[in-house]
């Protein structure tokens, strides 16, 4: 099993259908003052799998600041059941509601492991302070 692909977005969800929504795809957060909390990040793991995969699986979530100190983590367990006649390959979609801790500005990083294999890292660039003053539109007459 691999991971396709990994971010964080402001919103996410798996149709009826098995479509995989996404909205608001980021990978900056600016925050007027720390500490503070991001709320309801959505992190989307995209994981491909074959019949070599079926079984129980371990996934593991380390939220980090700049210093590399984990500042929040999760592991939960992934059980896949095997595919149907004539399919060889799967999609794995795993969608995280997460609150992200944010003790001052720098590189955080979204650190994933599958079975206690590190397999991808979603990075998030966090500023802190009042944001800059956007430039006042000019009139042309």
């Amino acid at each position: 099993m691999h991971v396709s692909f990994a971010l964080f977005a402001d919103a996410a969800n798996v149709s009826q259908e098995g479509k995989l929504n996404i909205l608001g795809v980021f990978d900056a957060l600016h925050v007027g003052a720390a500490p503070a909390v991001h709320p309801r990040a959505h992190l989307v793991v995209h994981l491909k799998g074959t019949s070599m995969d079926v079984g129980g699986h371990t996934v593991t979530l380390r939220w980090t600041n700049p210093h590399g100190t984990e500042l929040w983590s999760s592991a939960g367990d992934l059980n896949v059941g095997p595919l149907p006649t004539g399919v060889v390959e799967m999609d794995l979609p795993l969608i995280a509601q997460i609150d992200l801790p944010i003790d001052g500005a720098g590189p955080y990083a979204m650190a994933i492991a599958l079975d206690d294999e590190p397999t991808a890292r979603v990075p998030v660039q966090v500023r802190v302070g009042a944001p800059p003053m956007a430039a006042a539109p000019r009139l042309v007459s």
